[in-house]
């Protein structure tokens, strides 16, 4: 089984456009500074990504990418699907012909590991990652500052009332 970067990169990128997403739409160009993600790469990520419905796409001035759905209704499988990112553990893509154009024996198993991970990755939505993020920042004590602000795939300033106090 591999999830390939083409998968990675379109979930990293929905999670900045999530992120960012409240104040409108997000330019490409940012996300890809902020994720160090090649922005033609992202381009033809979020070509599939729209054709989805996954995102809209907003032309002109302060125009950009954002979220076609609420948040609770994007799952991880979705958004890898919607790049064309096959998750398959078998060694036949589920054809059934891994030994000799026979059935391995350990099919089965490899069938359901299949089955396991989609069914984990449907039951995580962009509403949980987000939430998940954004606690994890609390925790720390740390404001995320949305948009462009340098070379670093997320630019966190912590909070410095504590450190004069």
């Amino acid at each position: 089984m591999r999830l390939t970067t083409k998968g990675r990169f379109a979930v990293t990128a929905m999670m900045d456009l999530a992120l960012r997403g409240e104040d409108g739409p997000v330019a490409l160009a940012g996300v890809a500074e902020r994720q160090s993600i090649s922005l033609s790469y992202l381009e033809q990520l979020f070509g599939k990504l729209r054709r989805y419905k996954l995102v809209d796409s907003v032309r002109g001035p302060g125009g950009g990418y954002r979220i076609a759905r609420p948040l609770e209704r994007v799952t991880v499988a979705d958004i890898i699907r919607a790049v064309d990112e096959h998750l398959d553990a078998t060694q036949c893509g589920g054809q059934e012909n891994c030994q000799d154009e026979h059935r391995c024996m350990t099919h089965d198993l490899w069938s359901t590991l299949n089955a396991k991970m989609f069914e984990y990755l449907a039951s995580v939505t962009l509403a949980d990652l987000v939430g998940r993020e954004k606690a994890k920042v609390a925790v720390r004590g740390e404001a995320v500052i949305a948009g462009p602000l340098g070379p670093h795939p997320r630019r966190v300033i912590r909070e410095k009332a504590a450190a004069l106090a």
